[in-house]
């Protein structure tokens, strides 16, 4: 039996993971049986749930799984979702109990995981509607060194600190849910586009004003994003790494609607340049719209409102999910994470210095923001693994260190370098954009990377978050 428990800021706890440890260690390595149970806890009054063992039916390539979930009632708050909720721990006891079996094996951790690479979902036996996980491990080990790494714990050293490596898969659902927006092309030439989106620090104003002046061939200072007003079109909340594959959609298909009513007014101008021409001939670049066959046809967009006599056009757009294509496919988004671990054996504090993380989440729509979105998301995973947890008065059900002097976040000192790689990946499935979202998908794994660096280093397994000095002295 190979067991990891979770961290403890969740309020979630016993998480078990039986894996193939025994029937695998007399062959090749291949998983015979997965079996992931959760016990989680909430309140008397609320069944909140978290999808924990999920992504242990789902990383691997395995004929045998079972997962099981049970709920305990508490006289307790009801839990609450955080970043990537249920993957953070949930995979953390897949990703920790896999690297043992390694060690059992004695097999290299990155091995075994190709080993057992899944190119369909195991226990659904569907596609994925697209999967660059193997790009994810082999751009992030090459940037990381880790052929260099040797095998047995303890084997590296600086000075008086234990040097760890060590790697995690990741796994998050790639989710689109129903939106609306608008788009209003003014005379002046500015482009308006709204819909009742929410941003939360993940760049949503951003995003979704580069998706606009991509689709209509504007400046981006040309275009204004409205969002957060309940008389707007209607929006989801900001949640599960959805709001490109959502909103953006939805601003992208109001833009499409928007160029189509704009190339019929340009086929009425004087001189009708676009008379013998299709929608399809044509493209909006520049503030402009022109012919793809002869750039030297072409009217400024502006003109064409003023031929018309109008002051603005506006287009709404309903996105709504294509389900009866996507229920065929599996569709998440993928990351391998390599963590470099110093370890000072005197007083088991543990220093992540370096963490090369690897992500598949398809299209990248603004890099600088989802370089962010993943550096932020690592950050949390440091946190998460050696600083944070919640304490709670079992008398009262009341946590017992409510503030930043008590509960314990990763501040500036407590970081060093992350490396952010994007793998190619353009998923139609999932969106129109061909985005998947990356919000979520960089904390995953992180911990449980940080984890197995630990053992590499110290040779002692914490099964528990966040993995303090006095655990790593204790283990």
């Amino acid at each position: 039996m190979i067991a990891a428990s979770s961290s403890g800021r969740y309020r979630h706890e016993s998480l078990l993971l039986r894996s193939a440890c025994q029937c695998c260690r007399s062959d090749d390595g291949t998983l015979r049986a997965i079996v992931h149970e959760a016990i989680a806890e909430t309140s008397r009054i609320e069944d909140y749930v978290e999808v924990v063992v999920n992504w242990s039916g789902q990383l691997y390539a395995c004929d045998n799984i079972r997962l099981g979930y049970q709920l305990v009632d508490l006289d307790q708050y009801t839990p609450i979702d955080m970043r990537a909720p249920g993957a953070a721990h949930g995979v953390h006891a897949l990703e920790v109990a896999m690297d043992e079996l390694a060690y059992a094996l004695d097999m290299d951790p990155l091995a075994l995981r190709l080993k057992n690479y899944a190119d369909r979902d195991p226990m659904k036996d569907l596609p994925y509607s697209t999967k660059e996980l193997r790009a994810c491990y082999e751009q992030a080990a090459e940037r990381f060194g880790w052929s260099h790494r040797p095998m047995a714990p303890r084997s590296m050293r600086e000075g008086t600190e234990l040097v760890g490596w060590g790697l995690a898969t990741d796994q998050w659902d790639a989710m689109q849910m129903f939106a609306r927006a608008s788009a209003v092309l003014h005379a002046d030439g500015r482009l308006v586009v709204s819909s009742a989106a929410t941003d939360i620090g993940t760049g949503t104003y951003t995003v979704m004003s580069m998706i606009a002046a991509a689709a209509m061939g504007l400046e981006l200072e040309k275009v204004i994003f409205q969002l957060g007003d309940s008389t707007l079109p209607v929006a989801p909340i900001e949640g599960g790494s959805s709001h490109v594959t959502t909103v953006g959609s939805a601003v992208e298909g109001a833009c499409q609607k928007l160029q189509k009513q704009l190339y019929k007014m340009a086929r009425m101008l004087p001189g009708k340049p676009f008379e013998h021409s299709r929608f399809a001939d044509v493209e909006f670049f520049q503030g402009h719209m022109r012919l793809r066959r002869t750039t030297a046809v072409s009217v400024a967009l502006p003109m064409i409102l003023a031929a018309a006599g109008a002051s603005r056009v506006e287009e709404k757009y309903l996105l709504l999910p294509n389900m009866l294509k996507q229920k065929n496919y599996i569709r998440a988004t993928h990351s391998a994470v390599f963590a470099e671990v110093k370890v000072d054996e005197a007083f088991g504090t543990v220093r992540v210095t370096r963490v090369v993380s690897a992500i598949a989440a398809g299209r990248i729509m603004s890099m600088k923001t989802a370089h962010s979105q993943v550096t932020g998301a690592v950050v949390w995973g440091i946190s998460e693994a050696l600083h944070e947890v919640t304490w709670s008065d079992h008398r009262l059900g009341r946590f017992m260190n409510h503030n930043l002097s008590e509960y314990h976040v990763a501040v500036n000192a407590d970081i060093h370098d992350i490396e952010v790689i994007f793998i190619d990946e353009d998923d139609r499935i999932v969106s129109r954009l061909g985005a998947k979202g990356v919000g979520e998908i960089g904390i995953v794994g992180v911990s449980a990377a940080i984890c197995n660096a630990i053992y590499h280093a110290t040779g002692k397994r914490v099964r528990s978050t966040p993995m303090t000095p006095d655990r790593v002295m204790s283990s």
